[in-house]
């Protein structure tokens, strides 16, 4: 792997991220609660985008004491011109690292080229199997018996960058997508922070 990683944090000096969202911003609220523990010492989120106006999450972030911004992609639908209003508003920041958290959107080789390395997504599945937009319904379409989250890299594609992390849980013969989603959710609500943490800090294993 040859793209460049964010600087080795300290308590001194946090690693700053911004966290991308589109929806109700239950993984980045989470994130914010563990960044405000004492477990937190590496890394803080200095704003919270959407892509979309009017989501729950942006008022979890204010509620969080964080400041929220909604670039929508509907009133800005040429996906580079979108992505270099947010790309100047994370350099106004000085934020260091993005993390995506629900973030429904795939970013173009430009924006990509900015972040590589420096940029994470969590997903609802053992990647590579159930990419996309519906894990927890392909997931049991599929009769699959384990499911799970992974972290990975950003690159162009849709949930193909490298992976770093991934955490198991059984799918029940009962569950439905909703029921699994919020099973997945408990999990990525853990294994996040944890990797990023990693991430800020220099601990990643990067022979991927």
């Amino acid at each position: 792997m040859t793209f460049q990683l964010p600087r080795r944090a300290s308590p001194e000096a946090p690693l700053r991220l911004a966290v991308l969202i589109s929806g109700s911003g239950s993984g980045m609220a989470a994130l914010l609660k563990y960044q405000q523990s004492s477990s937190c010492s590496s890394h803080v989120t200095t704003v919270v985008i959407s892509n979309k106006e009017g989501v729950s999450g942006l008022q979890k972030a204010i509620d969080g004491g964080v400041e929220a911004l909604a670039i929508s992609s509907v009133s800005i639908p040429e996906r580079e011109v979108h992505e270099r209003k947010i790309h100047a508003i994370l350099e106004e920041r000085e934020v260091e690292a993005v993390i995506l958290s629900g973030y429904m959107r795939l970013f173009t080789p430009w924006f990509v080229e900015q972040w590589e390395g420096r940029m994470l997504n969590i997903h609802p599945s053992l990647l590579p199997e159930f990419p996309g937009a519906h894990a927890h319904r392909d997931v049991i379409s599929a009769g699959a018996e384990i499911t799970g989250c992974t972290v990975h890299f950003v690159d162009s594609g849709m949930d193909s960058g490298p992976i770093i992390a991934q955490r198991e849980i059984l799918v029940l013969k009962d569950d439905d997508e909703e029921s699994l989603q919020e099973r997945v959710k408990e999990i990525e609500h853990s294994l996040y922070p944890e990797v990023i943490d990693a991430f800020a800090e220099g601990r990643l294993d990067l022979n991927l």
